[in-house]
């Protein structure tokens, strides 16, 4: 149930041989991405979970599911870019059946994140449910 935008990653992702590779990739995804406004970054707004700071700003529009987001770590800016690669523009009613832990493993990055990365992970995605939860 992956976006376009979510297979275009997964594509890339194929071509890039080690995992240094594909960690600069996640990187650049973050970099490409608009900073947060700072007036988002409140603490209704913060995800709770995560070792470093991390912000999601979450819009529904037409019964699309959007969010934007920012952190102070490159590569969790990153991860946040590939998050929203994988919901936005997804049905609001969609978003909860998304097995976002099997997507993210096409990309291996279960292998490769350290144990508070990958909490992290998973407070953003759980994060990212219920809000989607809260407007079905």
């Amino acid at each position: 149930m992956a976006t376009a935008a979510f297979e275009e990653i997964v594509e890339d992702f194929e071509f890039l041989d080690d995992w240094e590779d594909r960690y600069r990739h996640v990187i650049d995804q973050g970099k490409a991405m608009e900073p947060l406004d700072e007036a988002f970054k409140v603490p209704a707004t913060k995800v709770k979970g995560c070792a470093s700071q991390v912000w999601l700003h979450p819009v529904i529009n037409d019964g699309k599911f959007h969010f934007d987001g920012d952190s102070d770590a490159m590569i969790v800016r990153g991860l946040i870019a590939v998050l929203r690669s994988l919901y936005n523009g997804l049905p609001v009613s969609d978003v909860a059946s998304v097995d976002a832990a099997a997507e993210l493993a096409r990309l291996g990055l279960n292998d490769h994140l350290s144990a508070q990365r990958s909490n992290g992970l998973r407070a953003m995605i759980e994060r990212i449910r219920e809000v989607a939860r809260a407007y079905v």
